[in-house]
This record gives C-alpha cells, structure tokens and sequence, in this order.
C-alpha cells in the first residue's frame, strides 16, 4: 500500500471523523462538571457516584480490543456511524432518566458508542495522511478531543446551572445528530489509489482473523509497551476531569464552583498547548519518547505529592495553578503510547494494536476512580488518603514501562535497518500486564 498524499482533501475528510470524537469527548466528560448534582438528582454517596464514570469507562475499555477488530474488518466509517448513534442515544436517556439504574445504563451505552470514535479517527488518519505526519496527526485528534472537553466546562456547566438538568443534557444530545449527517454523506475510508489490503480470510469456524489479529498483535513489545506507557500517563488527568476535580477543589480545597471550573479549564488549555509541542518533538525526533513520557509520570506525581502533604488545610493558589498545567501533559503523554504500537504492527492491524493501547489509560482511570470513591467513603472525605491511590497506579505502569522498553527499541532498531525479525507467532508473547 502506497503512502497516502495528504493534503486539502485529506485534511476535510479526517475533519469529519474528528468531529464526531469531538461530541463524543463532551459527552464522555459532561458529568465531570456535574458530579454534584448528579449526586443530589439520584440521592448517591460518593462510591454510588464513581460507578457512573467508572461503569462508562469499564465500556469503554472493554470495547477497545473489539472496537479495533471492527475497524480492521468492517472500516472507519460503519463503526463510526455505529459509534454516534449509540452515545447520542445514551446522552439522551441520561437526560431524562428516572432513576439511578436508568441513568447507569444510559452511560454505559454512551461509553460503547465512545469507545468507536478514538481507534476510529487514529485509523482515519494513518489511512489519509503520510507515516512520517503520524505523531503529530494523532496529538492533533487528542487536541480536538480536549477541546471537547472544554466545551463542557465553559458551555455546558453554565447552561446545567442556569436551565437545569433536562434542558442542557437533553439539549447537548443535538450535537450528536448534528454530525451524523457529514459522517453519512462524506466520509470516505481512505482515498482513491490507497486502498489497504484486504483483511485476511477468517479460519473455519469463524473466530481465526480475531485470534490472529489480538495473539499477533500483543506478541509485539512494541504495543505492549504503548499500552504501558497509556496506562501510566493518562490517568491522573482523566480521574480529575472525569469526575473528582470538581468535588476535590470545591469541598476540599475551598474554592467557588466558578474558580473551580477555571482550573479544570485550565488542564484542558495545557492539554491543548502541550499536545502541539509533544507532536512536534516527536515528529522530529522518536529518541523522545521515553524522555517526555517518563519526565510527565515524575512531574505529576511531584506535583500531586507537593500538593498533598502542603502543611494546612489547603494548597495555595499558585500550587493548584501549577498542578492543573502540570496536569496537562497527561493526555499529550498518552498520545506517546500510539507512537509505540503503530511502527510496530502492518496496516491490517493497526485498528487491533491501538485498541489494546488505548485500553491502558482507561483501566488505570477506572481503577483509580473506584479507588477514591471507596476510600473518600471508608475516611469520611479525607481527599489526601483517596489521592494516593495515584501514586500506587504510576508506580505498578513506570515497572512496566521500564521492562519493555529495552525490547521495544531493539525491535524498532532492527527493523528500520531491514533485518529479519521473528514472526510474532515463534516470539512468544512475554509477560502480560
């Protein structure tokens, strides 16, 4: 397959595939900025509370490896389409919910429909653009992604607290239809002189191509340690926009909900200005990887420690500031992970590899958002004990990362200089996470 041109035309077909990941991201992020009242609306404690982010990011992480076989066999668009369908319908029956159990359902059906967007647009964009544009084609997704999440807390906070409930849940479920007719009408897989090869044949039985593509897949370091490196870097970000950002400024550190909303914004505006020079340095250099993904794990585990054992009852202002932009470089550090996994596996199974990586940041965020919840109960709402679960998660992924990475490089060193390598099924797979 002939490496795609790029270009004018390029650039509005991703754009299309972006946008839907775009709604998806408000959507996924939308209760961030209303954990409070989803608490007052369903009469649920803290543990009760988590399980909505947690039972959505369970989804989603359980989607990955399926969503990327998907893409693989059926292409960008159907499982888009699929995608938006499914987290319109979910952010609807979360507005008008009756009950807890409906509204835990109504998230996990949003989360199915989120997971399709993300491998999805990835895939998108290694089919219309040039290899040597990757890195920083996928910090550009991530970057829309996060502005998403920005429309959430300058947009919908504001219309949740001014109209109520329904009106801003129900009314932000408009996006997803809003999308959906581009997405039908001009998205197209990949252009015209570039089209992949086909799948391979599924064996009798049926259940050959997905052995295959996961066993294979897997048996390269390459995406085992991308999925590490997801694993150890996304986390703390997510966990603070998600869900407990809002409730740890406000309840803990004192703040108004309005100075709140401004720090969350304020990691969603590092994400955005981090994201650009990640891809940059990374296009330019793949030397960088490890550097950049090790220095964000250290710095925000400093950060978080500084403000965790600050003597008083509350951090200074400045100390939160630094925290939030520290915070970040999570999700451009995350994007590191793909960096890994993509050279490592053909075009066949590129959506498969970028399902198992982005399965790691979601399993640490799900953990870690149970883990809080639970512990913010067991303490009686003491945010420093919940928040060192932080450190336990970084702690198992920076062993992981510095198991594979030897093994990783070698790999990519032998291949780049055209040497033959093992076939992935006489390699053996090495330990699992």
């Amino acid at each position: 397959m002939q490496d795609p041109p790029g270009g004018r035309r390029a650039a509005a077909v991703w754009s299309i595939g972006v946008a839907v990941y775009f709604v998806a991201v408000i959507f996924r992020t939308s209760l961030g900025v209303a954990g409070l009242e989803a608490a007052d609306r369903f009469h649920v404690n803290a543990s009760a509370l988590s399980t909505f982010s947690l039972l959505q990011l369970l989804v989603y992480a359980g989607m990955q490896i399926p969503v990327g076989l998907m893409v693989d066999r059926l292409g960008t668009k159907r499982v888009l389409v699929l995608g938006a369908v499914l987290f319109t319908t979910g952010q609807l029956g979360f507005a008008l919910a009756p009950s807890y159990g409906t509204a835990l359902a109504a998230r996990a059906l949003l989360g199915c429909g989120d997971a399709m967007t993300f491998i999805s647009v990835l895939r998108l964009g290694t089919r219309w653009f040039p290899a040597r544009r990757g890195p920083l084609i996928a910090q550009l997704a991530g970057l829309v992604g996060m502005a998403g999440n920005l429309v959430s807390t300058l947009v919908l906070a504001p219309v949740l607290h001014g109209l109520g409930w329904v009106p801003a849940f129900a009314g932000s479920a408009a996006a997803g239809l809003l999308v959906l007719v581009p997405l039908v009408l001009f998205l197209r897989d990949h252009p015209e002189g570039c089209e992949p090869p086909p799948p391979p044949r599924p064996a009798a039985g049926g259940g050959g191509f997905v052995r295959r593509q996961i066993r294979d897949s897997w048996r390269e370091p390459g995406t085992r340690l991308g999925l590490w490196v997801h694993f150890t870097t996304q986390f703390p970000a997510m966990v603070f926009l998600l869900l407990w950002g809002m409730p740890f400024l406000v309840e803990a550190q004192g703040l108004p909900r309005t100075t709140a909303a401004g720090l969350l914004t304020l990691v969603v505006a590092s994400h955005m200005a981090f994201g650009l020079v990640y891809g940059q340095i990374i296009g330019r250099r793949q030397g960088a990887r490890i550097p950049l993904a090790l220095g964000t794990v250290g710095l925000t585990a400093a950060l978080w420690a500084a403000v965790l054992i600050f003597p008083g009852e509350r951090a200074p202002g400045w100390l939160l500031v630094t925290l939030c932009v520290v915070l970040g470089t999570c999700g451009p550090a995350s994007m590191i992970g793909f960096d890994f996994a993509r050279p490592a596996n053909p075009p066949e199974r590129q959506g498969t590899a970028s399902g198992i990586t982005n399965m790691g940041g979601f399993l640490a965020s799900m953990t870690t958002l149970l883990t809080v919840g639970v512990l913010l109960d067991a303490t009686g709402g003491d945010y420093r004990i919940a928040f060192s679960s932080v450190f336990a998660v970084e702690l198992l992924g920076l062993a992981q990362i510095l198991r594979l990475r030897g093994r990783t490089l070698v790999r990519e060193r032998e291949r780049e200089a055209g040497l033959p390598l093992p076939h992935p099924a006489r390699t053996g797979p090495g330990p699992g996470p």
